[in-house]
C-alpha cells in the first residue's frame, strides 16, 4: 500500500494521476446530487412567472393588481411592492439562516444526510407553497424551502467535489449548475402550461415543485455518502470502498491514502470556523465570497426571477413575456453545457474573463435602448422590444458558462478539508444573503432607477473582469486536498498571506 504524509501534502510531493474509470455508479451519484441544483433552479424560475399571474395577484397582492390595471400606469414601477418582492426573497434569507447550520450537519453527519434534510424541507414548502390560503401560510412555505436550498446548496456542490476525478471537476461540479438552469427552464415552461389555467393555475407552478424534490429524496436514500466524508466520521473502510465503487477500479490505494493524510492534518485544526479567521485562510474565504457577491451583481437572478415582469415592462403581452422568459431559460441550459466542456480545458479564469466583457456589452446596449426609447407609460416598439430580447439571451448566454457554474465550483474546490465545510458555508451564505438584497430590491430599483439600473449592474461586471484578470488564482487540473500548495502559496498577491 502507498504511503502518503501529511508532509507530503504541505510539500506538494504526490503523484496525482489516480486511475479510474468513468462508470454508471458514479454518473448515477452525480445525477441524484445534482438534482439539488433542480430545486434551486425551479424556484428562482417560478416565482417570477407566479407573481406576474392575474389570479394568484388578486388573492395575495390585490394593490399590485389594481396598480396594474391602471389605464397610464408606470412601466418601471407597477410592481413595486416590498410585500410582492419578499415573497421571492424570503426563501433566500431562510437559505442564508440555515446555510452555517446545513454546514453543521454537513460536517458531522455528513453530505448524503444533509441533501436528504434538503429535500424533506423543500417537499414540506411544496406542500405549505401551494396549499396557501393567506399570505402568513405563502411566506412559511417559502422558508420552509429556503431552508430546504440552504441544505441543498451547501451539500451538493461539495458532494459533486469530493467524488470528481481530478481531471473531471470542473465539468462534474458544473453538473449542479447545469441542473439549475433545467430547473429555470422546467418552472417557466410550467409558468407557460398554468398562466391560462385560472383561479389555481398558480398552486399548480408551485406545488410541482416537489417533483424535483422528490428526486433529490430518492436518490439521497440510495447514493453513497463522499470517501472524504467517512474518512471524517472515521469508517475508513466503508470509504475505500465507496471510493473503489465511484472511481470504477480496484487500486485506489494512493487517493484514499491522500484522503487519509488530508483528514489527519484536519484533525490537528481544530474550530474551522475559527480557523476561518486566520490569515493563511483568508485568500479561499475572500474568493469564495467575492465570486458570491461578484455573481449576483451580475443582475442575472434580477433577470431569471422577474424574466415576464421585466419582458412585459418592455411592451411584450403577458403570453409574450412567459414565452420570452422561456426562450431565456432554454439558452441557459444550452449556454451551460459549454462550461461542462470547457472549465477543465480552458481554464476557469479565461471563461470569466471572457463572459465579462460580453454581459457588459450586453447590459449596457439594453440600458442605451430603454433609456432612449422606453417611457413611464406605452411600451417599445416592436424592433427595439426584440433587441432588448436577443441582448438578454446574449447576457444569459455569457453567464452561463462563467459566473454562473464557476461561482459554485471555484468556492468548493479551493478549501482545505479542515475549513471546507464552514468555508464553503459562507460562501453559500454570501450567496444567499445578495440573492436576498436583489430579489427583495429589485422592482423597487427599477422603479427609482429606471434604466440606469442596467448601466449599475453593468458596471459591477467591468469590476468582476479586472478582479478576475489580477486576483482569481487558477484551479483547473489541481488535486481538490493540494489547492493550498499548488495555488495560494503559487499566486502572486495571495501567497503573502500563507504561513
Amino acid at each position: 500500500m502507498t504511503s502518503i504524509r501529511v508532509a507530503d501534502i504541505e510539500n506538494g510531493r504526490i503523484n496525482v494521476n489516480y486511475p479510474s474509470k468513468l462508470n454508471c455508479y458514479a454518473v448515477v451519484c452525480w445525477g441524484f446530487a445534482a438534482c439539488a441544483g433542480l430545486m434551486f433552479g425551479y424556484d428562482i424560475g417560478i416565482s417570477g412567472g407566479v407573481t406576474a399571474m392575474n389570479d394568484f395577484l388578486i388573492k395575495f397582492f390585490p394593490d399590485v393588481y389594481r396598480r396594474k390595471l391602471r389605464a397610464r400606469e408606470d412601466n418601471y414601477c407597477k410592481y413595486d411592492d416590498q410585500k410582492l418582492q419578499l415573497f421571492t426573497s424570503s426563501l433566500y434569507l431562510a437559505a442564508l439562516a440555515s446555510s452555517f447550520l446545513a454546514s453543521s450537519i454537513c460536517k458531522r453527519y455528513g453530505r448524503k444526510r444533509t441533501m436528504l434534510g434538503a429535500s424533506l424541507f423543500f417537499l414540506a414548502g411544496a406542500g405549505l407553497s401551494s396549499g396557501a390560503q393567506n399570505i402568513c401560510m405563502l411566506i412559511i412555505g417559502r422558508i420552509s424551502l429556503g431552508v430546504g436550498v440552504g441544505f441543498g446548496n451547501e451539500a451538493a456542490p461539495l458532494f459533486l467535489s469530493e467524488t470528481a476525478t481530478v481531471k473531471l471537476r470542473g465539468a462534474i461540479n458544473i453538473l449542479f449548475q447545469l441542473f439549475v438552469t433545467m430547473g429555470i427552464l422546467m418552472a417557466n415552461s410550467v409558468n407557460y402550461g398554468t398562466s391560462g389555467m385560472h383561479k389555481n393555475g398558480w398552486r399548480l407552478s408551485l406545488g410541482l415543485a416537489a417533483v424535483p424534490a422528490f428526486l433529490l429524496f430518492v436518490g439521497s436514500i440510495f447514493i453513497d455518502e463522499t470517501p472524504t466524508s467517512l474518512v471524517e466520521q472515521d469508517k475508513e473502510a466503508e470509504g475505500k470502498r465507496v471510493l473503489r465503487n465511484i472511481r470504477g477500479v480496484e487500486d485506489v490505494d494512493a487517493e484514499f491514502e491522500q484522503i487519509k493524510a488530508a483528514n489527519e492534518r484536519a484533525k490537528q485544526v481544530k474550530g474551522s470556523l475559527k480557523n476561518l479567521m486566520k490569515r493563511s485562510s483568508l485568500p479561499p474565504v475572500i474568493i469564495g465570497t467575492v465570486l458570491q457577491v461578484f455573481q449576483q451583481f451580475t443582475g442575472i437572478n434580477a433577470i431569471m426571477f422577474y424574466a415576464p415582469v421585466l419582458f412585459q415592462t418592455v411592451g411584450f403581452k403577458n403570453n409574450g413575456s412567459l414565452v420570452s422568459a422561456l426562450v431565456t431559460g432554454f439558452v441557459n441550459v444550452l449556454s451551460t453545457l459549454i462550461a461542462v466542456f470547457l472549465a477543465d480545458k480552458a481554464g476557469r479564469r479565461f471563461l470569466l474573463r471572457l463572459s465579462s466583457v460580453i454581459m457588459f456589452v450586453s447590459q449596457v446596449i439594453i440600458g442605451i435602448i430603454l433609456v432612449t426609447s422606453l417611457k413611464a407609460t406605452g411600451s417599445l416598439p416592436e424592433a427595439q422590444a426584440y433587441t432588448v430580447l436577443i441582448f438578454v439571451c446574449l447576457f444569459v448566454f455569457a453567464f452561463a458558462w462563467s459566473w454562473g457554474p464557476l461561482g459554485w465550483l471555484i468556492p468548493s474546490e479551493t478549501f482545505p478539508v479542515e475549513t471546507r465545510t464552514a468555508g464553503f458555508a459562507f460562501a453559500v451564505s454570501s450567496n444567499m444573503l445578495f440573492t436576498f438584497i436583489i430579489a427583495q430590491a429589485f422592482l423597487s430599483m427599477m422603479c427609482h432607477m429606471r434604466a440606469g439600473i442596467f448601466f449599475f449592474f453593468s458596471a459591477w461586471i467591468l469590476v468582476m473582469g479586472l478582479c478576475a484578470q489580477w486576483l482569481l488564482p487558477e484551479t483547473k487540473g489541481v488535486p481538490i486536498d493540494l489547492m493550498v500548495e499548488r495555488v495560494w502559496k503559487q499566486h502572486w498577491f495571495w501567497k503573502r498571506f500563507m504561513d
